[in-house]
């Protein structure tokens, strides 16, 4: 049976045909509609000019016609690439030139920022059109309905699993992003894989607050519930008690996130008032996982199914994943084992296999690795060696079970006094403080023990946390060299639109 996109959606439409597909406040389509629908923007496509091969720019939040949209790309044989809804206009456009996208497919205004005018006023050469996904359409632009109004029926082409399905552009927090390309054959393989350990199935009503933009919205969120007949419930941005309200009011069962957004919800003064007991899976990941909030989820919450999981764009989101069944303390200090099809190696700067135990780079080689990055293949070269092996720059160690534990990137980690000293481990340690809601840490310069770190913390609901007291509780728990040695108290830490803290903006806070 194909492993495509558009196969995919067409098993799905088969088999939950009335069954809820998408749901918000205003839109409840089935599986048979969404197939419908997405079929009409493919014909949209193929009218626009679209042929097989060509970048179509998505720039827009989690709303349905992101769905549409995306299906009706690749069932017209393009390919979709998504851009992070934070960018400026310059930045859309510096991807979306580099991309080659012909159409871009946006939003004329979310959260005060109107993309269609901040895109007009770049320059734009390949683009032969700019199609406005919601909201007011400028004159120089085409709205989503006159888009998809009156397209004739067209054959569409036969995609195939060696078929690019998306170019991802990695974050970009550490350099200039580079275009990641996947195919459908990767996507639907790593996304049944992850469905089948996490346990998703068709009776599952899926929140899905991670961004499209993003592997964990777009692939392990919309992908994943079309390979299982769930019920996707798209949220646009994330705010807890509008989530709260979205969790009790649609039954949802399936809430995956970064750390972040679990401790947002324990730690809201208010969750009480709203009826949570229909939750049952929980994915986390992308930064420190306490063990204390596993507990928490499990004791004050209803999760009877909490993994975390590692991966990243260049391995098609996913590499290894926690089992259910597996304790508190392996979900916390480890990000599983590989996936099937899927060899992971701890290596030494030589590349040589390191024994369990010991920290080296973290190296994946199997069918989920990217087949390079797009139009770069001095960047694909130094990513992945002649044996195809995908090397990380994430420092990790496997355990004898075959798990491994990432301590953290090359470049995050702190050489204090001599010693190594990983700002997650820390960070991990932190959140133990029954003060402390979230935590993140970066090195930086000292004259005498070369680099020290410096804790950013914000407080739990009702608690008034003292620096120095935390790092006197530091003291008394963690090795002389991981301590850090100025705790800064905040409201809130930046982050991406994918949970993840933004170290840079942090060490911009600090005076040079």
């Amino acid at each position: 049976m194909s492993q495509t996109v558009p196969a995919v959606l067409s098993r799905a439409a088969l088999d939950f045909a009335d069954r809820e597909a998408v749901v918000t406040d205003d839109v409840r389509w089935t599986f048979g509609e969404l197939e419908a629908r997405a079929t009409t923007a493919a014909w949209a496509f193929v009218r626009a000019g679209i042929d097989r091969g060509d970048r179509i720019a998505i720039w827009a939040p989690n709303i349905p016609e992101w769905i549409v949209a995306m299906l009706g790309v690749h069932l017209a044989g393009g390919v979709v690439v998504p851009l992070n809804t934070r960018f400026k206009g310059d930045e859309a456009a510096d991807i979306i030139n580099r991309s080659q996208a012909r159409l871009v497919l946006c939003m004329s205004d979310f959260l005060d920022f109107d993309y269609v005018g901040a895109l007009q006023r770049t320059e734009l050469p390949g683009v032969d059109q700019i199609v406005v996904l919601r909201g007011h359409t400028p004159d120089g632009a085409t709205s989503w309905t006159e888009f998809l109004t009156d397209a004739p029926a067209a054959a569409l082409p036969q995609v195939e699993e060696s078929h690019l399905s998306d170019v991802i552009y990695t974050s970009g927090t550490t350099g200039r992003p580079k275009g990641v390309m996947a195919t459908h054959g990767q996507t639907v393989r790593v996304f049944s894989s992850w469905s089948d350990i996490v346990g998703l199935t068709d009776t599952d009503r899926y929140l899905i607050v991670n961004p499209f933009f993003h592997s964990f919205g777009y692939k392990a969120g919309i992908v994943a519930c079309l390979i299982r007949g769930a019920t996707m419930v798209p949220e646009p941005f994330f705010e807890v008690s509008a989530l709260l309200g979205r969790v009790a009011k649609e039954s949802i069962t399936m809430l995956p996130g970064p750390p972040t957004l679990f401790l947002s919800i324990l730690d809201h003064p208010q969750r009480a008032d709203f009826d949570l007991s229909s939750l049952r899976l929980a994915v986390t990941g992308a930064a420190a996982v306490p063990v204390e909030m596993i507990d928490r989820m499990r004791s004050e919450l209803t999760f009877s199914t909490i993994l975390t999981g590692y991966g990243l764009t260049e391995s098609t989101g996913t590499v290894s994943m926690c089992r259910p069944g597996d304790d508190a303390e392996t979900i916390s200090a480890t990000s599983g084992l590989a996936i099937p099809g899927v060899e992971i190696r701890v290596v030494d700067e030589a590349a040589n296999e390191l024994p369990r135990g010991e920290p080296g780079e973290i190296i994946v080689r199997g069918y989920n690795v990217m087949p390079g990055y797009l139009d770069d293949p001095q960047a694909t070269s130094e990513a992945i060696d002649a044996e195809g092996w995908l090397h990380t720059g994430d420092i990790g160690v496997m355990d004898q079970r075959g798990y491994i534990d990432i301590t953290d990137r090359k470049k995050d980690m702190m050489i204090v006094g001599g010693f190594n000293a990983y700002p997650a481990e820390i960070e991990n340690l932190l959140l133990q403080h029954p003060a402390i809601a979230h935590s993140a840490v970066v090195g930086v310069p000292d004259q005498r023990l070369g680099e020290v770190g410096h804790a950013f913390v914000v407080a739990r609901s009702g608690e008034e946390p003292d620096s120095e007291e935390i790092i006197e509780w530091c003291s008394a728990r963690m090795a002389n060299y991981k301590v850090p040695r100025i705790v800064h108290l905040v409201d809130a830490l930046p982050t991406n639109a994918s949970g993840k803290v933004l170290k840079f903006e942090l060490r911009a806070r600090l005076p040079s």
